[in-house]
């Protein structure tokens, strides 16, 4: 079983996904440094949260549209 992701996290990586497409890729670190820039996140963990959440979501639109 996996963790559940909150409203917060759920609703800034879909406005993240829809403002930069294209920038956010497979790399968990390439996305955490991209979240840092675009956001100003004062809690390591929950930028860690978005960037996994992001490269999870990356990764399944990848896997969808072969």
């Amino acid at each position: 079983m996996g963790r559940i992701k909150t409203q917060l996290v759920k609703r800034t990586t879909n406005q993240l996904l829809s403002r930069f497409p294209g920038q956010f890729g497979e790399d968990f670190s390439s996305n955490k440094e991209l979240v840092n820039k675009h956001l100003s996140v004062y809690s390591s963990k929950i930028r860690n949260t978005i960037a996994g959440y992001l490269t999870r979501l990356v990764k399944i639109r990848k896997a969808k549209n072969i």
